[in-house]
């Protein structure tokens, strides 16, 4: 009677065993498919902040290479206005050097 009491003991205790493992196993197979899921949701934030990244300096670079080339024929019309200015500065101290030179 003692040994199928013992039987019995080491029989509920294996049963005990089984379901810790049981729960084990399934706490871990929980786990990992939560941390899946969370490195899939991490990469897919990386990926669109890499997205919008690289959306914003295309977007920039377009800007900028667009501004360049405004820029340039504004500063062909601002060189051409200095040489005209430059040049009516230079016919009026000629004109005036003329005048002065008539004059005596």
């Amino acid at each position: 009677m003692l040994e199928g009491r013992t039987m019995t003991d080491q029989e509920e205790e294996s049963l005990k065993e089984a379901k810790r493992k049981g729960r084990r196993v399934k706490e871990d197979a929980e786990r990992l498919a939560k941390e899946q899921v969370r490195k899939k949701a991490y990469l897919a934030r990386e990926q669109a902040i890499e997205k919008t990244w690289k959306a914003n300096k295309t977007r920039r670079a377009e800007k900028r290479a667009s501004e360049e080339m405004e820029q340039l024929p504004r500063d062909q019309a601002r060189k051409k206005a200095l040489l005209a200015e430059e040049q009516t500065i230079a016919e009026a101290q000629d004109a005036r050097k003329l005048k002065a030179k008539n004059q005596s």
